[in-house]
C-alpha cells in the first residue's frame, strides 16, 4: 500500500476483551488503548477459561486472544466463543506465525490474526477493520494464508464425510456452494440437477444442522469445520 488508509470514524465506542497471560503486555496494551478515543478495554483474562467465564456477563465487540496460554489456549477458546457468542469478532494476537496455528485459528472462527510486534496504531486499525466486517491480518500472516490455500489439494480438503450431523457428500458440496453465495439455479447448473433438487438438499441441510436460513447454516458450518479447508481460508481472506 503506497499510502496509509484513512482511519474509519466510528460513532460508538468499540469494546475489547484482552485474553493474555503476560501481565506486562496487558499493562502495555491497556496503556496504549488510552491514547485512542474510540476503543475501550472492558475486561482482561489470563487464560481462555477465565475469558469464557467473563463472557457470560459481558460480550465485547472484539476479543483479542493469545494462543499459548495455560488452562485453555486461544484456539480452543475461539472455537467455543464462536459457538456461544457468534456476534463477537475474534482476533488472534500472538507471536506465533506457524502455518498450522494460522490454519487452526481460522477454522476455529477467528476473523483476524495479528502479530504482537505490530504497532499500537496497527492493532487499533485491525480492531476497527474487524468491527467493520473485515478480516485483518499482519502482512506475513496473509502471505502464509495464501500459501496454505495454494498448497492444499482437493482430496485432502474433502475428507468431511464423517460428521456429527450426518450430512452426505452431496450436501457438503452444496453447503460449500451456498457459503460461496451461489443461487439455487447456479448450483443446479453446476451439478447438472434441477433447482427443485437443490432446494430439497438445502432443506435437508437446514434440518440436519437445525438452522432456519443460509446465514445460520454457513455460520454453523464454519464453527463446526464443515466447509472445505480451502473455502474456509478464502472466506477469511475476502472478508466474508
Amino acid at each position: 500500500m503506497c499510502a496509509p488508509a484513512e482511519k474509519a470514524i466510528f460513532a460508538t465506542m468499540i469494546t475489547v476483551g484482552l485474553v493474555e497471560d503476560n501481565t506486562q503486555l496487558i499493562r502495555s496494551v491497556s496503556r496504549n488503548f488510552g491514547f485512542f478515543g474510540n476503543v475501550q478495554l472492558v475486561f482482561t483474562a489470563r487464560n481462555g477459561a477465565e475469558a469464557l467465564e467473563k463472557l457470560e456477563t459481558i460480550q465485547p465487540d472484539v476479543l483479542l486472544l493469545d494462543i499459548n496460554m495455560p488452562v485453555k489456549n486461544g484456539i480452543e477458546t475461539a472455537q467455543e466463543a464462536c459457538v456461544k457468542y457468534p456476534g463477537i469478532r475474534i482476533i488472534m494476537h500472538t507471536v506465533i506465525d506457524a502455518e498450522d496455528k494460522i490454519f487452526d485459528a481460522i477454522m476455529a472462527g477467528a476473523t483476524g490474526y495479528i502479530l504482537k510486534d505490530s504497532t499500537p496504531g496497527q492493532l487499533i486499525e485491525a480492531i476497527e477493520e474487524a468491527v467493520d466486517g473485515g478480516a485483518p491480518m499482519s502482512p506475513s500472516i496473509a502471505r502464509k494464508a495464501i500459501q496454505l490455500i495454494r498448497s492444499r489439494e482437493k482430496p485432502q480438503v474433502r475428507n468431511r464425510e464423517e460428521n456429527e450431523f450426518g450430512l452426505s457428500a452431496r450436501e457438503l458440496e452444496i453447503l460449500d456452494k451456498v457459503a460461496e453465495g451461489q443461487a439455487y439455479q447456479q448450483i443446479a447448473n453446476e451439478l447438472f440437477v434441477s433447482p427443485k433438487t437443490v432446494r430439497k438438499h438445502i432443506e435437508n441441510i437446514y434440518r440436519k444442522l437445525q438452522v432456519h436460513n443460509k446465514v445460520e447454516a454457513v455460520q454453523k458450518a464454519r464453527n463446526k469445520n464443515l466447509l472445505s479447508v480451502v473455502l474456509g481460508l478464502i472466506m477469511m481472506l475476502v472478508n466474508f
